[in-house]
């Protein structure tokens, strides 16, 4: 009997342990934040929500920030990185492009983001959002700034998402009226970019 009854105690831990939430953390800027609409309407809300629904146990933090550049995220990155974490997402980068920021040091940046997501928790999924910019800074630098996102993950094997905006950049109907931030309709797609890539490292 006792037997019995330890074994159905170990079946309900073993239960519970693997309905534990994964936690998704999205380091990024504007476009993570969800500049112009709700938290809830802001794609990676959408990413746990659908993930959820396909029967993965998911729990989301934005970490986004309107803004943000590279070293900015480096400097906070440390305070975001208090909880534990199982899959971490970065999406930084395009404020430096837009800004004409040398390509080196946000290179150097998003490498130290990382290093110290890797030293943090080692054992966390890291997913790289590829970016691109503008062509009116010039063919060189926008062809140099879009190698950054796949090179860097290479190097840390890691996840690459080719470009977070697919379907959605340069598309009025889908973008708020800068032109820069998607709207409702354009989240959901982003959404559904990275649930793509997301849900099989889950």
């Amino acid at each position: 009997m006792v037997v019995k009854k330890l074994l159905i105690i170990a079946c309900l831990l073993i239960f519970q342990q693997g309905s534990t939430p994964k936690t998704i953390l999205f380091f990024g800027d504007s476009l993570t934040a969800g500049y112009g609409l709700s938290p809830e309407e802001a794609f990676p809300a959408l990413v746990e929500k659908t993930l959820n629904k396909k029967g993965k146990a998911v729990k989301v933090t934005n970490a986004g920030l309107s803004g943000e550049t590279s070293a900015g995220g480096l400097s906070r990155i440390d305070w975001i990185l208090r909880a534990p974490i199982d899959v971490f997402i970065l999406e930084l980068g395009a404020n430096d492009g837009l800004r004409g920021l040398p390509l080196e040091q946000t290179r150097q940046n998003l490498q130290a983001i990382i290093d110290k997501v890797k030293s943090k928790y080692p054992k966390a999924k890291i997913v790289v959002t590829g970016m691109m910019v503008p062509p009116n800074l010039g063919k060189a630098y926008t062809d140099e700034f879009q190698k950054i996102f796949p090179e860097l993950a290479k190097k840390n094997n890691a996840t690459l998402i080719p470009f977070l905006l697919q379907d959605v950049a340069g598309i009025e109907k889908l973008n708020q009226a800068d032109g820069i931030h998607p709207n409702i309709e354009g989240h959901k797609i982003v959404a559904g970019n990275v649930v793509s890539v997301v849900e099989p490292l889950l």
